[in-house]
C-alpha cells in the first residue's frame, strides 16, 4: 500500500502552445481550451476523491491560473498555494518565441527534437538583442527569486532544470509530503519531466520519450523513501490521453506549406 500520493500537472494549454511556439519564460495566460482543460482536470480529481493540503506552482501565470481553476472546480479554493521560480518551465534561450514546426523545416526534425527533448543539450543562450529579453528580465517577479537576477539562467538543458529544481524539492516540497500532506504540483512540461526523471530514475536517453500533455494529472504513489511503488498513472480517458500525447510529439515535426 502506498504511503504517499503526489499529483503532477502540466498547466492547461497556453496561448503559445496553441501557436506551437517556444513559450518558456515569456508569461502567457491560458487559451480558452487551456481554461477548459484545467477545469476538467479539477472535476476529475474531485470525482476521484482528492483533497489537497498544499499546491506548488511556478511564478508563471499559466501555472498559477491552472492551479486556481483546478482548486475552484474541486471546491478547494482555500488550499494554500506556494510559488517558486524553481518550478518554472525550462528556459529555451534564443529559441523563445520561435515556431517549432518552422524550425523543423529549417534545421531538421532531429535537431528540434534534441533541443526539445534531450537531457543535457542546452539551446543557444538568450542575449539582450532577443525580442523577449527585456520582457523577461525586467519583469518584477524575478526580483523575488532566491538568487540575484543576474544569476538566473539564460538557457537550460533538462539537466539544468533538474539542478535548479531539486533544492526546492528537497527543502520545501519533500518535508510537506513526509508530514502526510497531499500535494499537487501545477507546473510545466519540462519541470514535471525533470521531477519524474528524478523520482522514477528514468535514464538520460529514455527521458526524451516521456511526454506529458497539457491539463492531464499524473498520479504517483510513493513509499516512505519517496520511491514509486508502481508506474506513473495519467488520469482520465486513456484514448484522449494518447491522442494528446501524439499532438505534443507532433509539435516538433515539419509542416510543409500547402
Amino acid at each position: 500500500m502506498s504511503k504517499y500520493k503526489l499529483v503532477l500537472l502540466r498547466h492547461g494549454e497556453g496561448t503559445w502552445n496553441k501557436e506551437n511556439r517556444f513559450c518558456s519564460w515569456v508569461d502567457q495566460k491560458l487559451s480558452e481550451d487551456g481554461v477548459k482543460e484545467a477545469q476538467d482536470c479539477g472535476r476529475l480529481l474531485k470525482e476521484q476523491g482528492y483533497k489537497f493540503d498544499l499546491v506548488f506552482t511556478s511564478i508563471l501565470s499559466r501555472s498559477i491560473q491552472t492551479a486556481w481553476l483546478v482548486l475552484e472546480a474541486m471546491d478547494q479554493e482555500w488550499v494554500p498555494v506556494v510559488k517558486s521560480w524553481r518550478l518554472n518551465e525550462r528556459h529555451y534561450g534564443a529559441l523563445i518565441g520561435l515556431n517549432r514546426a518552422e524550425m523543423a523545416l529549417q534545421h531538421g526534425e532531429e535537431k528540434v527534437k534534441l533541443w526539445r527533448r534531450s537531457y543535457d543539450i542546452t539551446p543557444p543562450l538568450i542575449d539582450e538583442s532577443h525580442p523577449y529579453y527585456l520582457e523577461i528580465y525586467n519583469d518584477r517577479r524575478y526580483t523575488t527569486c532566491d538568487v540575484p537576477k543576474e544569476n538566473l539562467p539564460r538557457a537550460e538543458s533538462l539537466k539544468e532544470v533538474l539542478d535548479r529544481l531539486l533544492p526546492f524539492w528537497h527543502s520545501t516540497v519533500v518535508p510537506e509530503i513526509q508530514r502526510g500532506k497531499t500535494v499537487l504540483i501545477s507546473a510545466h512540461g519540462n519541470s514535471c519531466r525533470a521531477l519524474l526523471k528524478h523520482l522514477e530514475g528514468v535514464s538520460d536517453e529514455d527521458i526524451a520519450n516521456v511526454t506529458l500533455p497539457t491539463g492531464i494529472p499524473v498520479q504517483l504513489e510513493l513509499d516512505e523513501n519517496l520511491k514509486p511503488l508502481k508506474p506513473r498513472q495519467l488520469l482520465g480517458d486513456q484514448a484522449k490521453i494518447q491522442a494528446a500525447i501524439k499532438k505534443v510529439e507532433d509539435q516538433g515535426k515539419a509542416k510543409q506549406a500547402t
